[in-house]
């Protein structure tokens, strides 16, 4: 199990066989979550650094997480605790931080291309938790790994994404990865919400969410991200909730084996209904517990694992 990559910025520089490959790791590394001592030595010795400019529960902690179930040691910085806070640039934190010699750098940061730019200054592997409104991939592949697991084969499924598309680094890093495993993406959103000629991208757009799913084999909800917004794009959030919101009456529409996730966090009420939330074909916690597996595998194949890795 090897990929011949150094960093994970994105998911369009991911081959299908590189996703793949990564998604069968993951899978493998699951097993170590259920066992009641949840370590291995695979990455005794090396050090992953977590920086972390913007808050995050379920990213950071299962980062946190994968890296000490693989033996790694694990450093956490915010940005509140770096020296951002007194003037240093992100280039001088991460040359200071490679100074050090860690293994890994994992960041999360508000400005579109960060992860990009701090690879071109460090010899360290560079994961992109998650960069202003660009990517997040990551996210995208523990979807992917959770569709899988219930689906069996990603290839020629049909997926729904409803809500913020013009805000959301999730649902760019999901529509390069699903295109390059062969689904069909519809996005889903009031036009406000829908950036221009986003189908160039080689996805189809619909504003009306009941009829959206009626052949869907899978539905992503999105947060509306209003932080990232110069201003809202809706007259209200009544307003929203009331076209786009995933309700049980919506749900009657779609096939009965439809899968629904969220990268979270979920605004009850407004993203989706908490009946919806709770139903079982709901996989929210799912996709939380395919975070660590996923992050697990990344760590270990960009540092060069070897089969002997879950042992």
């Amino acid at each position: 199990m090897s990929i011949a990559l150094k960093n994970i910025l994105g998911t369009r520089g991911l081959g299908r066989e590189d996703i793949s490959t990564i998604l069968n790791t993951a899978n493998a590394f699951k097993e170590i979550s259920t066992r009641p001592i949840k370590k291995v030595p695979t990455l005794r010795g090396r050090t992953v650094i977590n920086l972390f400019f913007e808050p995050s529960t379920r990213t950071r902690t299962s980062f946190e997480i994968a890296g000490k179930r693989l033996s790694a040691d694990v450093i956490n910085i915010t940005g509140s605790t770096s020296s951002a806070v007194k003037g240093e640039n992100l280039i001088d934190t991460a040359r200071n931080l490679e100074a050090m010699n860690p293994d890994i750098i994992v960041i999360r940061h508000a400005c579109a291309g960060a992860a990009e730019l701090i690879s071109h200054f460090t010899e360290s592997s560079i994961i992109n938790a998650g960069d202003g409104a660009h990517e997040h991939p990551t996210q995208a592949l523990l979807d992917l790994l959770t569709i899988q697991e219930h689906k069996g084969s990603l290839d020629g499924l049909r997926v729904v994404i409803v809500g913020d598309i013009a805000h959301s680094r999730v649902v760019r890093s999901n529509i390069f990865a699903m295109k390059t495993m062969g689904m069909d993406v519809r996005l889903v959103g009031p036009p406000t919400m829908i950036p221009f000629e986003i189908e160039r991208l080689g996805v189809e757009v619909s504003h009306n969410l009941a009829e959206a799913i009626r052949d869907a084999d899978v539905i992503m909800m999105l947060r509306v991200q209003t932080e990232r917004q110069n201003k809202f794009l809706l007259p209200s959030l009544r307003e929203y909730s009331n076209l786009f919101c995933l309700t049980s009456e919506k749900l009657e529409r779609a096939p009965e084996d439809i899968l629904i996730i969220h990268p979270g966090p979920v605004n009850r009420g407004i993203e989706i209904a908490l009946d919806v939330m709770q139903d079982e074909r709901s996989l929210i916690l799912d996709q939380v517990t395919n975070g660590v597996a996923i992050r697990m595998a990344l760590m270990y194949l960009l540092l060069g694992g070897s089969d002997d890795g879950l042992n």
